[in-house]
């Protein structure tokens, strides 16, 4: 699972990707402060 993170003023967003592409096509269209990572584990709500 790919995960982009959105750091804000005074919180923060994650998303999760299935694939690489995917993360990569958001990331590029985010224009505050991100950052993209890889895990193995599933975020559970």
């Amino acid at each position: 699972m790919w995960v982009v993170t959105i750091f804000e003023e005074k919180t923060y967003r994650i998303f999760e990707f299935d694939t690489k592409e995917e993360a990569l096509k958001a990331l590029r269209e985010i224009e505050s402060p991100a950052i993209l990572s890889y895990t193995k584990l599933t975020l559970v709500a």
